[in-house]
């Protein structure tokens, strides 16, 4: 039970170096990458932060180095504006990590969003019934909680940055088609087997134990980079037990040379090879790939080819 009648802690003013605090690990208030850089042009133009950090030694943390409980968007802005010391608030008083949790949950006046996994996985801390209603979360955002998976991906936790397309004036046009396509068909439905999904969890799940990582983002990187070092198994899509093409259609030819590249020297002599038999109509124009069939077809019915591989 929280003690009403005494105050928990006395904080005073201090001055502290922001370079040398200590941020929280896990914090369930972020900023989108505008609203921070606002932030920070904001501290920058004020010189100083205009509300103050609250920060906690409680005999955990040596002066100068305490950890910041709320505050930690205005300290990070505050070391990128170039300030070298801004004024905090101090609780010195020991208190419990329980505590500790309920007051960085109570205080929002950081300008931001909660991420719901990040706010579940602190509200979880909290089994006592009064610490749980000092955090100040209402019956509406705990109805909310309760289907989050703390699991997911979150874009509170993710180093970014924006990237600016600029397109030429002959590519445009061709852009604009290609967003205009994706946003028209952005509530398309796609069906799939139960099967396909409970593969999918299944290894999602395999590579999060494999690679000991925690989000669904970085299990899908390693995934796709199993993929790349595979690219060659792909030709089962298109090919018989007997060797022959399973269809007409176009693959990619990654899947036959196992690699999305190839040296530069490589592809300038093939660019010429092409280049020379489409002078020469012995293939169409764009479709240098025939000669590649034509070459490969060549040394298949050579008196060196070996079917088995061997040299």
């Amino acid at each position: 039970m929280i003690d009403t009648t005494t105050p928990l802690f006395r904080p005073r003013l201090v001055r502290r170096d922001p370079r040398l605090l200590t941020r929280l690990e896990v914090n369930a208030r972020f900023m989108r990458k505008e609203e921070y850089d606002r932030l920070v042009e904001n501290v920058r133009r004020d010189g100083c932060l205009t509300s103050t950090p609250l920060i906690y030694s409680g005999g955990e943390y040596d002066e100068g180095r305490e950890l910041v409980l709320s505050g930690n968007h205005r300290t990070m802005a505050s070391v990128d504006a170039g300030l070298e010391e801004i004024d905090c608030m101090l609780i010195e008083e020991a208190l419990t990590r329980q505590q500790l949790v309920a007051i960085q949950l109570s205080h929002n006046a950081i300008a931001g969003e909660d991420d719901p996994a990040t706010l579940k996985q602190l509200y979880e801390e909290l089994d006592d019934v009064d610490w749980r209603a000092y955090s100040g979360l209402d019956d509406d955002q705990l109805k909310l909680l309760a289907e989050v998976s703390p699991e997911g991906l979150s874009e509170a936790n993710l180093d970014f940055a924006t990237v600016s397309l600029i397109f030429l004036p002959a590519e445009l046009e061709a852009a604009r088609t290609a967003f205009e396509e994706a946003r028209l068909g952005q509530n398309e439905s796609w069906l799939a087997a139960r099967s396909d999904y409970e593969q999918t969890l299944d290894t999602l799940a395999s590579t999060h134990a494999a690679h000991k990582v925690g989000n669904v983002a970085t299990a899908l990187h390693a995934i796709l980079a199993i993929t790349e070092a595979h690219l060659t198994d792909l030709q089962a899509g298109y090919t018989h037990e007997d060797g022959t093409a399973a269809h007409t259609g176009h693959v990619g030819l990654e899947t036959v040379i196992g690699a999305r590249t190839l040296p530069a020297p490589a592809a300038v002599t093939i660019n010429k090879a092409i280049a020379a038999a489409e002078g020469r109509g012995e293939i169409e124009q764009g479709q240098g790939w025939r000669l590649l069939e034509r070459l490969a077809g060549e040394y298949l019915s050579g008196p060196n080819y070996d079917p088995d591989g061997q040299p």
